[in-house]
C-alpha cells in the first residue's frame, strides 16, 4: 500500500468527509451496484460527479476485497495516503493532543472523533506504539481525521519535550493521577498538551515524571477503569472549555 502511495478509504461518512476536506487526491470511487437507489449513495454520487471522479459500480465481494473489511457500507474510494503534518506546524495551537501507547485502532479512531468535536484538532501520534491513520481508523473517526492536523514524526517523549520547550503545560491522564481535571481547567493554561495513554500500557514514565499535571477522573462506580476513548472524551471536554 505505502509503495503505491495509495489506499482504499471505506464507509459513507469517511467518503463524504474526504471529499469535503479536499486534503487528498481521490483517484476513483467504487460503489455497490445494489445501492443505486440509496439516498445517501445518490448524494455521494452527485459530489463525485461535481469533482469529476471516475465511478465503478461493483459488488459487495469486490468492495470487501478492496477495503479488507465487511464494514465498507457499499463505498470505497481509492485515494492518496493520509497527509500528515510536521510537528512544527502544530505549535501555536492552544490545545494539543498526544496518544501514548494507545494500540487499539478502534480507540484511536474514537478518540480522534471526540477530539475534533472538543477542539483538540492538532494531534501527535508517536512513530511507534500507536496505529497510523489507517482507513479503519478513519472509519471509526467518522471521517473527522480529515479535518485535523496530525503529525507522526517523533517519539512520545520527543513530542513532550518539544511541547514543554514551547511553553505548553503537559497534562497526562492516568488512573492514578492525583490532580483533578477541574483544577487544571480552573488554572486555564494558555497552551496545553493533553497526553492519553492506552488501556494495557498507560502514559510512559518519562512523561509522567515531567508532566505539569498528572490528572485522574473521579469515579463512583465499582469498576475501576474507563475505556481509553471515553476517558479521553471526558478530559477533552473538561480542558477544551478552559481556553
Amino acid at each position: 500500500m505505502a509503495k503505491s502511495g495509495r489506499e482504499h478509504v471505506y464507509g459513507l461518512n469517511p467518503a463524504f468527509e474526504v471529499l469535503r476536506a479536499g486534503k487528498r487526491r481521490v483517484h476513483s470511487a467504487h460503489l455497490n451496484d445494489g445501492m443505486r437507489d440509496n439516498a445517501r449513495v445518490k448524494k455521494l454520487l452527485g459530489v463525485l460527479d461535481r469533482n469529476n471522479i471516475e465511478v465503478e459500480w461493483t459488488d459487495k465481494g469486490r468492495l470487501m476485497q478492496l477495503s479488507g473489511s465487511r464494514d465498507h457500507q457499499g463505498v470505497v474510494l481509492k485515494t492518496s495516503l493520509y497527509p500528515y503534518a510536521a510537528f512544527d506546524e502544530l505549535l501555536g495551537a492552544p490545545r494539543l493532543l498526544m496518544l501514548d501507547n494507545v494500540e487499539d485502532p478502534h480507540n484511536v479512531g474514537a478518540i480522534l472523533r471526540s477530539a475534533e468535536v472538543f477542539g483538540f484538532t492538532s494531534v501527535c501520534l508517536p512513530k511507534k506504539g500507536v496505529p497510523e491513520v489507517y482507513p479503519s481508523v478513519l472509519k471509526v473517526s467518522a471521517g473527522a481525521a480529515e479535518f485535523m492536523k496530525i503529525c507522526r514524526d517523533d517519539s512520545a517523549n520527543g513530542y513532550a519535550r518539544k511541547a514543554a520547550e514551547a511553553d505548553y503545560r503537559v497534562v497526562a491522564l492516568d488512573a492514578a493521577g492525583r490532580s483533578p481535571l477541574e483544577a487544571v481547567a480552573a488554572a486555564k493554561p494558555e497552551k496545553l498538551l493533553l497526553v492519553i495513554g492506552g488501556e494495557d500500557r498507560s502514559v510512559g514514565q518519562f512523561i509522567l515524571n515531567m508532566a505539569d499535571y498528572v490528572v485522574g477522573i473521579a469515579q463512583r462506580g465499582r469498576i475501576n477503569s474507563l475505556n481509553a476513548s471515553v476517558a479521553a472524551g471526558i478530559a477533552m471536554f473538561a480542558l477544551g472549555q478552559a481556553e
